[in-house]
């Protein structure tokens, strides 16, 4: 039996407030969900490393598909992320992982998950992300973070979610490494200590002087409005939902559900999060970027509003959201406009 590596039982868990019941979109996607999760459970604020938000995009297709990036976990949390070679099954590497302190981020078939169940728990597979927590093979017990909480799973599942009765192991998942003590974080980002305590008069990260805070969370925020999209990522983003009314129609639900995930789902999600992180900002040193919170709402909103839409059009109504994807479009343009005038950057 591995080492309980982060100390929460599935019984006591209480997920952080971005995974709470009244949010709008109360799941992302399965990799920030679990980081949310595991940087709360670790004691950490998971919110400034949302700022991601700041720099998602369309590509024509679909939606950024949000990831807490290992270089912002590193300079906030002092946590580093780094993928592993897989040359034997994985269970092994988990175990071994374990063994020394380190965490694992490993891809899995949702087939196995029953925390899934409803949406996919032994009807269908697919690819989702986990961070195992406690392996124990004699009594083929899993407990692990995924989507917005942390589950167990015992007995076939176990077998099944590793591979253990396949007598050659599958292509090999992708596996990372994760490193809780990799360094010292720049800043004090735990939920318990909100202020970082440098002088804003010294410049120490190589920003501007006129920035009101220099630390890891001003480098981290200030990068991402810097690469933020440079025209407006919603407003594309409508332009393919209406194209696309036509297929969804034709190809119904089974082509409705994937393409939203990517779609309206990421989008909504996304801008629920950069909402937080404003929100955070304003507390932070740049007054005036929570203002920007309701405007990036309002395409949360609109995004599950549109998603319904859609979902008509898979039954095979005629569906028109082109005046809700403007507002949303607006409302990004808008928010984004509130938080890069707060932050001070062009």
């Amino acid at each position: 039996m591995s080492d309980r590596l982060i100390d929460v039982r599935v019984d006591e868990y209480s997920p952080h407030f971005v995974h709470a019941a009244d949010r709008i979109w109360t799941e992302t996607n399965c990799y920030v969900d679990l980081w949310v999760e595991v940087l709360h459970s670790l004691g950490h604020d998971p919110v400034p490393a949302a700022a991601c938000a700041f720099s998602a995009r369309f590509d024509g297709a679909q939606w950024t598909f949000l990831k807490f990036r290992p270089e912002d976990l590193l300079a906030l949390y002092g946590i580093d992320v780094t993928e592993m070679n897989v040359w034997r099954r994985p269970v092994d590497h988990l175990e071994e992982n374990a063994t020394v302190g380190l965490l694992s981020t490993i891809e899995v078939d949702a087939f196995w998950l029953p925390d899934t169940e409803g949406t996919g728990y032994r009807e269908g597979r697919s690819k989702t992300t986990i961070v195992p927590n406690v392996i124990d093979r004699d009594t083929e017990t899993l407990e692990y973070f995924h989507n917005s909480g942390y589950h167990v799973l015992t007995g076939e599942d176990f077998r099944g979610v590793f591979g253990l009765d396949e007598p050659v192991p599958s292509w090999p998942p992708y596996l990372e490494q994760v490193r809780l003590d990799a360094a010292q974080p720049q800043c004090g980002l735990d939920a318990a200590q909100p202020q970082c305590g440098l002088d804003a008069a010294q410049p120490q990260c190589g920003l501007d002087a006129a920035q009101p805070q220099c630390d890891a969370f001003d480098t981290v925020v200030l990068r991402h409005l810097r690469m933020r999209a440079a025209s407006n990522p919603v407003r594309e983003l409508g332009k393919r939902v209406l194209a696309d009314v036509d297929v969804i129609r034709t190809g119904g639900m089974d082509v409705f559900h994937p393409w939203t995930f990517g779609v309206l789902r990421q989008c909504g999600a996304t801008a629920e999060l950069a909402a937080d992180v404003s929100v955070y900002m304003d507390g932070r040193g740049y007054p005036g970027a929570a203002a920007a919170a309701d405007g990036f709402r309002a395409v949360a909103e609109g995004a599950k509003s549109v998603q319904f839409r859609m979902a008509r059009a898979a039954r095979g109504r005629s569906v028109d959201p082109g005046d809700q994807l403007t507002a949303m479009a607006d409302a990004w343009e808008d928010a984004m406009a509130t938080v890069v005038r707060a932050a001070g950057v062009r």
